[in-house]
């Protein structure tokens, strides 16, 4: 008998590897060719989408922008400064998205954009006019719409800077380097899909090519009764403050206007000979400083600080924000801040005339706070 020791038999079956290796080669296949597809699908959208420019990130005097097909401006509008195609142009908000730049172009020369934007704050449209300045060395003429954000004290800060609309920095610089990488998001991919179709002709521009947009309703649906209702919303005095305040000159020495230190900036850098006008655009007596009170001592504050700035520069500053003939009407508006579209070529006829140092017209509609150069 042999006293060797003989192995063990286990009761389980040998494991085969070869079973699990070709089980598990469908599913890596499967998985390589949905990476692939999903891979070859991104590009190909991102291919689309960069060919179509949505944002015209590639517009140029060579190269023509792409038609405006997002109510956005402020991804719209950079295309428009920067395409080379105008040499004049109009900054702010709703206030002033009513001058008609065929208007314009027709009174002073040039070719007018319109590229202020809803509810824009300060620091926004300086990012717009100094891309415009950038590309546009020769530029003719500025037009620029102060409403009363340009008067606030905390206008530089964090929360006044922007609005809850996107703002995006990249479409403001000169580094085009890998803004297409940028575009690779669904809105992009809808606002070129809306491109190509306009170019197909299946679609029409969202805004004329210029900027302008009649964004009222039409002069035809006027209801003044439902105007009121929105002009008076709130119930606002305007009767005037008697005893007029006072100010003393302690409170008055605080008081500041950081957004004057921008539009300073911005008059640096405008190509002599160009012609600027700053304009208090004419909104609702509803809307305005109560007439006598401290707030409208601090608004006649700020605009003196403009019209020293204007002096300065050789800017003309135009005020129509004041009780006045258009101002105290109702029937001149749509709700306190937006006029009808008759005031709106009255506004356009008195901005040519101040800058072209003809009068103004009806003295209470408009008045000139710094002429401008001669």
């Amino acid at each position: 008998m042999s006293n060797s020791i003989q192995p063990e038999h286990s009761d389980f079956p040998e494991q085969s590897t070869t079973g699990d290796a070709s089980a598990r080669t469908p599913w890596r296949k499967f998985s390589l060719w949905f990476a692939g597809s999903a891979v070859a699908t991104a590009t190909a959208l991102l291919g689309f989408t960069v060919a179509m420019d949505p944002y015209g990130v590639f517009a140029s005097p060579s190269h023509a922008p792409a038609p405006i097909m997002d109510v956005n401006q402020r991804y719209m509008y950079p295309q428009v400064a920067r395409s080379g195609q105008f040499d004049s142009a109009v900054f702010g908000t709703s206030t002033v998205r009513l001058l008609d730049p065929t208007r314009l172009d027709a009174g002073l020369g040039g070719k007018f954009a319109n590229l202020a934007m809803n509810a824009a704050t300060p620091w926004e449209q300086t990012q717009l006019a100094a891309l415009f300045l950038r590309q546009t060395p020769k530029a003719r003429t500025l037009v620029f719409g102060l409403d009363a954000n340009w008067c606030d004290a905390d206008a530089d800060s964090d929360r006044k800077r922007l609005t809850f609309r996107s703002f995006p920095p990249w479409l403001y610089d000169d580094d085009r380097t890998f803004d297409f990488l940028r575009m690779f998001d669904f809105q992009s991919l809808e606002i070129a899909t809306r491109v190509a179709a306009n170019r197909l002709g299946l679609a029409k521009d969202r805004i004329r090519f210029d900027g302008y947009e009649v964004f009222t309703p039409p002069e035809n649906l006027y209801d003044l009764a439902r105007a009121r209702t929105h002009i008076w919303a709130g119930k606002p005095d305007v009767s005037p403050v008697e005893p007029p305040a006072q100010p003393a000159a302690t409170v008055t020495a605080n008081w500041r206007f950081p957004a004057a230190r921008w539009m300073e900036t911005l008059l640096r850098a405008v190509p002599a000979g160009a012609r600027v006008a700053l304009v208090f655009p004419p909104t609702h007596i509803a809307a305005q400083p109560r007439p006598g009170s401290e707030e409208a001592a601090r608004q006649a504050a700020c605009k003196r600080t403009f019209a020293e700035l204007g002096a300065r520069y050789g800017a003309t500053v135009l005020d129509f924000r004041f009780p006045n003939a258009v101002t105290a009407r109702d029937d001149n508006y749509w709700d306190n801040l937006h006029y009808r579209m008759p005031v709106a070529a009255r506004l356009t006829d008195a901005i040519v005339a101040g800058l072209r140092r003809a009068p103004v017209g009806d003295p209470d509609f408009g008045r000139v706070l710094a002429p401008g150069k001669s």
